[in-house]
């Protein structure tokens, strides 16, 4: 049984997707916005599939499989330096990419490479890196050192959990406290799958 305060966070949860979402598709144009349509159907989570060595060790050298977390309208407060995040690749927004969130709005960022002027993020921007240090930026690793800063509204989630095969998975090292919460959960979601059965 699911303690009420569990289950009241859970709902204010829904209820703010689903308000947020109806709020986008009314600004983008959307005639037909039904709140309680995205609060019944709409999904607060998500199965992604990557491909790629970028985010290895932490996904895995050949991709895994991801469950995200949608973000529908993503600052700083809802997303922390430090999350794996699924975004909107910056050169083609029909592609989507999955990188570490390195810095937020007013973060001044400094290169290694003296030819590089030292700035600060403007008002809704972020920095993604690769998690693969093998890589060579600018060259290999496709991240914000290839295309520059991002646009907060370019994130669509946060990764929870990687399925990298049948005996690798595990929750994604994002915030501290949320690795904490996303464990227990994960947990006993596991441990409810293995007596179900």
């Amino acid at each position: 049984m699911v303690a009420l305060t569990t289950l009241a966070r859970y709902i204010a949860s829904r209820m703010e997707y689903s308000v947020n979402l109806s709020f986008k598709n009314f600004q983008q144009g959307v005639k037909d916005v039904d709140v309680w349509k995205n609060f019944f159907q709409g999904k607060l989570t998500y199965v992604h599939w990557t491909k790629g060595e970028e985010m290895a060790p932490t996904i895995g050298p050949q991709g895994g499989t991801l469950l995200v977390r949608r973000l529908i309208s993503p600052d700083s407060s809802r997303v922390d330096v430090g999350d794996v995040v699924v975004l909107k690749d910056p050169e083609n927004s029909d592609n989507l990419i999955v990188r570490r969130l390195a810095a937020v709005e007013g973060y001044e960022m400094v290169s290694k490479d003296e030819k590089d002027e030292p700035f600060v993020l403007d008002d809704d921007e972020c920095w993604v890196v690769a998690d693969n240090e093998n890589m060579k930026p600018k060259q290999e690793a496709y991240d914000s050192r290839t295309f520059g800063p991002v646009s907060m509204s370019n994130i669509v989630g946060r990764v929870l959990y990687c399925l990298r095969n049948a005996v690798d998975h595990g929750p994604v090292n994002n915030r501290f406290a949320l690795d904490l919460i996303y464990g227990l959960i994960f947990q006993i979601f596991m441990i409810r799958l293995c007596l179900s059965k």
